[in-house]
């Protein structure tokens, strides 16, 4: 019976309500993620984007965003990530991370987004 009751309530939602229960929905989700801010800056070459995904995806950091681009032959990549499940500490992959952009010759940069959030609050 309660079921049915909230089944006739759904039924008459707005698209609109319906839109901001999916989307509250969503947002109790991602809220409760370990997000981070990776951005990686330097000369193009063969391989940039795979080799920070592999280690990545080794270490069990799951890709929410990713957004790049070259300007003349410089790379600059910036990915949202959440670290959740991760199999190492933030510190352990953001020193790996730097490794592999000292080795690809770019710079690698990993920040917890909370920096981001806080900053925004001052």
């Amino acid at each position: 019976m309660k079921t049915d009751c909230c089944r006739r309530k759904a039924e008459t939602w707005s698209d609109a309500e319906r839109e901001r229960s999916r989307g509250l929905i969503w947002f109790r989700k991602v809220r409760n993620m370990n997000k981070v801010i990776i951005t990686v800056v330097g000369k193009d070459t063969v391989g940039i984007i795979a080799k920070v995904c592999t280690y990545l995806a080794e270490n069990k950091v799951n890709i929410l965003d990713i957004s790049q681009t070259i300007v003349q032959e410089y790379f600059n990549m910036m990915m949202i990530a959440d670290m959740e499940h991760a199999a190492a500490s933030f510190d352990a992959v953001a020193a790996g991370l730097d490794k592999i952009g000292e080795e690809i010759g770019v710079k690698i940069k990993c920040q917890r987004e909370e920096i981001f959030t806080k900053m925004h609050r001052i």
